[in-house]
């Protein structure tokens, strides 16, 4: 079993932690026996997610703080050390996006994503893999998406963030690789959340993507922990999804090829 046993000391922090995807995976780890810190902006909706899982006897722990902030970053450590625990999980579910083409951007709003989606990923691994490596245990979880597979005109900051989180997941697993530690990137397809809508999505564009490929959040988050009990490098749930990717892998392979023939 890769991911550390449930422990009194031991937490799973959870980034994003008030809906979606970070909210299923607190339900997940929670369910199987791990207290869990509960990391997001939207203090209102951060407590809801952590009565609804004190309601089934889990132990959890809330930070409200603007992941976007490297103040707010930095405290992150220090305040679950003020708590008595220790970072065994960590899972970077927090991230955004908007919807426009990179020409016509709003800039300011592009960098904060990319601030959240990119910098605090490798902000708080590289803040909480020490003292995992020196336990000799943990597990982190960093959540891509299918779209790190291929570019996507009117997402285009986006697809890059999250395939920087998927390289950057691969070279960090690859640098553990003699560690306990594990390293797994989670590369969900569409997943009926407010996600796509805050985005500037429409319900029209939203319901044209194939049923095929959409999975719940609650889905996501148990094959997530199913991966992260297995040490997997990769997880992309849904048999469709992963057909997506590939065909997307294969494309950009056969791009590569004609530039070379050239």
């Amino acid at each position: 079993m890769s991911l550390p046993p449930p422990s009194p000391q031991g937490t799973a922090l959870i980034t994003g932690a008030s809906s979606g995807i970070g909210a299923a995976m607190a339900r997940a780890l929670a369910a199987r026996g791990y207290g869990t810190t509960l990391v997001a902006r939207d203090g209102n909706r951060l407590r809801r997610t952590a009565d609804e899982l004190r309601e089934h006897g889990a132990r959890v722990e809330t930070i409200e703080a603007d992941l976007t902030s490297r103040t707010d970053r930095a405290e992150l450590e220090a305040r679950v050390g003020r708590a008595g625990l220790t970072v065994d999980i960590l899972v970077n579910a927090a991230g955004a996006a908007t919807r426009g083409s990179i020409a016509e951007c709003d800039l300011n709003a592009e960098l904060g994503h990319m601030e959240l989606n990119v910098v605090s990923v490798v902000d708080l691994c590289r803040t909480f893999v020490d003292g995992m490596i020196a336990r000799k245990s943990g597990a982190i979880l960093n959540i891509a998406s299918t779209a790190a597979f291929k570019p996507m005109g009117g997402q285009g900051t986006y697809a890059a963030s999250k395939a920087f989180v998927l390289s950057f997941t691969r070279t960090l697993k690859l640098e553990l690789w003699e560690s306990p530690v594990t390293v797994t990137a989670l590369c969900p397809g569409p997943v009926p959340t407010d996600f796509d809508r805050r985005a500037g999505f429409t319900d029209e564009e939203i319901s044209a993507i194939p049923a095929i490929m959409w999975k719940s959040a609650d889905d996501v988050a148990a094959v997530a922990v199913d991966a992260l009990e297995r040490g997997a490098e990769l997880c992309i749930p849904g048999r469709a999804n992963v057909v997506d990717a590939t065909m997307s892998l294969l494309k950009a392979k056969q791009q590569a090829s004609q530039a070379v023939s050239r």
